[in-house]
């Protein structure tokens, strides 16, 4: 990163790396290209799935138009923990969502709640859209990020974002908790102390965000 540029206009920058704004979720490809995952970073992600047990589907890369694209994209079939939602990903969102999915969600959910993970509620991944308030397109739009929900026990509670923040304590500590794990694995990690758009969902993506070493995270 240039040294030269004021620490003022980086913070503004990632500001506004992630905030979500509705938009298309689907769009007819205007070009396919064979699923590239040849860059040694690409091919080691896929390993790290296999070796994890994720069962995966490699697609093919996909341009839609309007600079909103799925590369090195993923769709994954199951890691354990249903999960709703969930389309095209690139691997590194992959690897780092089910890792976790696997290592902090699911025991958080037995240390505070006693309960096993059923599943997962996300709005999903890709969508083409922009950054609210920005010309810029989200990180949706390359596939690269993802908004969770809530989280189902198997005893059938349900936790929200919207509900749980500020609801019971067992509830306000697990959010707290996997919400500040995300952010070791995470480029930018987003909930409901961010901003009031954020208020009922975690959002996770990949795109490196980090200042000081540490990812951003709100």
């Amino acid at each position: 990163m240039n040294a030269a540029i004021p620490a003022a206009a980086l913070l503004t920058s990632t500001l506004l790396l992630a905030a979500c704004i509705p938009g298309k979720t689907e769009a007819p490809a205007q070009s396919n290209k064979q699923s590239s995952f040849v860059s040694q970073n690409a091919r080691q992600c896929i390993a790290d799935l296999k070796s994890a047990n994720v069962n995966f589907r490699l697609l093919a890369n996909r341009d839609y138009g309007g600079g909103c694209r799925a590369h090195d994209a993923v769709q994954l079939l199951d890691f354990g923990t249903p999960t709703t939602n969930l389309g095209p990903m690139t691997c590194q969102l992959a690897s780092g969502f089910t890792g976790w999915t696997r290592d902090i969600v699911r025991p958080a959910a037995r240390k505070y709640f006693g309960s096993r993970l059923a599943k997962i509620e996300t709005s999903g991944t890709y969508s083409c859209r922009r950054i609210s308030g920005s010309g810029n397109l989200s990180q949706h739009a390359f596939a690269n990020a993802i908004d969770i929900f809530g989280f189902v026990l198997e005893d059938g509670r349900r936790i929200t974002l919207l509900g749980g923040w500020n609801g019971k304590k067992s509830e306000q500590r697990f959010l707290r908790h996997i919400q500040e794990e995300a952010c070791g694995r995470f480029g930018t990690v987003l909930g409901p102390r961010y901003d009031r758009q954020h208020a009922d969902h975690f959002h996770f993506d990949m795109k490196p965000s980090r200042m000081n070493g540490n990812a951003f995270c709100r």
